[in-house]
């Protein structure tokens, strides 16, 4: 699934700083759903981004996985949160776990810092306003700020079911807020669903609209016992047999 988002009144060298929010409150605490947002900086081709990522809980603690990244060849790092590398390519990838109230709000902050072309990923708590540092990398030379406008994604990044398992792909739900930076709020587009990905169309993909911002669900709620029996068999013929 893809939405895209966009801020007016974008700097001719980009902004400085950008924040992305998210509410997870309805999500499921299991690892395999990704909720992002990408951003483009001035004078690089490629792209960075950031999100959350739910996770089981441990002990009974709710535990949530934050994302940092550049795309971009050339991006170095010197932090504890950090590796030389973005899914296996180019680039730097940073992550956090983090303990965490799914009930709260979440936003990802970018923000220039210490020099021209070095950047920090920050996770803010909006409801208690408690930061936590995500990662920082540092971006090649002549790299500027980050355009106004790029798009999102909700990715299944566990083994995808294939055509004929789409059924079995479990439930989620995410609220994307409206992006914003020290002096602007942008808006966001519909969402829809990835052309090329197996289960377009047969994984329940739906989303609304409300003041809070745009929440996306799909996949399915784990059935019962009963239900699932009975959704194996054709439950007329099951029935009519059992009862004559």
């Amino acid at each position: 699934m893809f939405l895209s988002w966009t801020i007016p009144n974008a700097p001719s060298a980009g902004f400085q700083n950008i924040s992305f929010p998210f509410d997870i409150s309805q999500a499921p605490h299991k690892r395999g759903w990704y909720f992002a947002q990408q951003f483009y900086f001035i004078g690089r081709d490629y792209v960075g981004y950031t999100g959350l990522q739910p996770q089981a809980d441990v002990n009974g603690q709710p535990i949530i996985h934050a994302a940092f990244s550049s795309f971009i060849p050339g991006t170095t790092q010197r932090d504890a949160n950090c590796w030389d590398s973005a899914d296996g390519g180019p680039g730097v990838g940073c992550a956090l776990d983090f303990p965490g109230s799914y009930d709260h709000g979440y936003s990802l902050e970018i923000a220039n810092t210490g020099g021209s072309t070095t950047w920090t990923g920050t996770v803010v708590d909006t409801t208690t306003n408690k930061k936590l540092h995500v990662g920082t990398y540092t971006l090649p030379e002549g790299t500027q700020g980050i355009k106004g406008d790029q798009w999102g994604f909700v990715e299944y990044f566990l083994n995808e079911p294939g055509p004929e398992h789409c059924d079995e792909l479990p439930y989620t739900s995410v609220t994307f807020g409206n992006p914003f930076t020290p002096t602007e709020e942008g808006s966001l587009g519909n969402p829809y669903e990835n052309p090329g990905a197996f289960c377009t169309g047969k994984q329940d993909f739906k989303f609304s609209r409300s003041k809070a911002g745009v929440q996306v669900e799909a996949g399915f709620k784990k059935r019962g016992v009963i239900s699932y029996l009975f959704n194996l068999v054709d439950t007329s013929r099951w029935i009519t047999s059992y009862t004559h």
